[in-house]
């Protein structure tokens, strides 16, 4: 692990909060979920704060691990972690059906990884919606880098509340973001409401599966160690979205739950039986050396305090996802393909 990648980790964490606030964040951060005695309608009605704290709190350590793109993906035998999530995100596009010169948006982008890609293997320009001061600042930046600045931007907003026209866009798509949404259907009205007739919104949802037994405690606790983790109000069922879908006007062309039949699990990268030298940083020694490696820098000041205890709820999200995984109960790639009709009799 170089010097560089863990200086750029330290002068990233916390965001846009001030260095000396970050821990007083991660305190509110972790009182609005269930673990620590927090509600379900609390997290709903504070979500917008709740999801902003937590993208301040974990998007360097995601960057770190990850790379631009912060999502999962189904992969196969022989194939790299990076080569997957840029394949999931080309057949996201591919989907969509989109084509050079099209408008397309995308909902809670982090910092645009996806978004360059998609730009790049589709020659469209994409407006990427966030609602984080930091990731956005990040974004451009990046944008700047691989040269798509003239053709993608981002807009800072709530996506319960776009500052778009109606039937703006060609096409809309996002990948595991709007899982943050306190209300789907207020989320796919939305996005419903700036598509264009006729046009496409696919996504890549987490969800839990209908294998989740409310009722299971061991069920409960990994999903609440997987909001907590994630920055999630509540996980619906597969079935919630596409209910949603429905009653937001849409015609839902085709949905699958992309985790079933992958030859290789999208836990894999987390799983702490696997190691990769590829994604080394997310294997069970390359986060060992994280968490000390954080312990380090907060220690000497480089690091904000509080910085110990995003990287753990990290880490348990992270068991949380395995087993969520494991028993199947937890899906981060429920896909859908939903069409808005010609006739907008909405």
């Amino acid at each position: 692990m170089s010097k560089a990648g863990a200086l750029d980790l330290a002068s990233g964490l916390g965001g846009k909060i001030q260095k000396d606030e970050v821990l007083s964040a991660v305190e509110k951060y972790e009182k609005y979920h269930v673990c620590y005695g927090g509600e379900e309608e609390e997290r709903k009605a504070n979500y917008s704060d709740m999801v902003n704290k937590y993208y301040d709190l974990v998007t360097s350590f995601y960057e770190f691990g990850w790379g631009e793109s912060f999502h999962f993906a189904p992969r196969w035998k022989g194939e790299s972690l990076r080569e997957s999530i840029k394949r999931h995100e080309h057949f996201l596009a591919l989907q969509l059906g989109v084509k050079p010169g099209q408008k397309v948006l995308d909902v809670g982008c982090g910092i645009g990884g996806p978004l360059r890609e998609i730009a790049r293997f589709s020659s469209t320009s994409v407006t990427g919606l966030n609602n984080n001061e930091y990731q956005i600042t990040r974004g451009r930046e990046l944008n700047r880098i691989c040269g798509v600045d003239k053709t993608c931007d981002f807009v800072k907003a709530d996506f319960m509340k776009m500052p778009f026209s109606d039937n703006t866009f060609d096409a809309v798509y996002a990948i595991e973001a709007t899982c943050h949404a306190p209300d789907a259907l207020g989320c796919y009205k939305e996005i419903y409401r700036v598509l264009k007739p006729g046009q496409c919104f696919a996504a890549y949802e987490w969800c839990m599966t209908d294998a989740f037994d409310p009722n299971n405690q061991e069920h409960q606790k990994i999903k609440a160690e997987i909001e907590i983790g994630d920055g999630l109000p509540d996980i619906r069922l597969t079935t919630q979205c596409l209910e949603a879908l429905k009653q937001a006007g849409f015609e839902v062309i085709w949905e699958k739950d992309l985790a079933v039949g992958s030859p290789l699990p999208w836990y894999m990268p987390l799983d702490k039986s696997h190691f990769s030298l590829s994604s080394f940083r997310l294997t069970a020694v390359g986060r060992f050396i994280t968490k000390n490696m954080v312990k380090a820098l907060e220690f000497v000041g480089l690091a904000p305090k509080g910085s110990q205890r995003v990287q753990a709820f990290l880490e348990k999200a992270a068991e949380g996802l395995v087993d969520g995984g494991k028993k199947e109960i937890f899906t981060p790639m429920y896909f859908f393909l939903a069409r808005k009709p010609n006739s907008d009799s909405q």
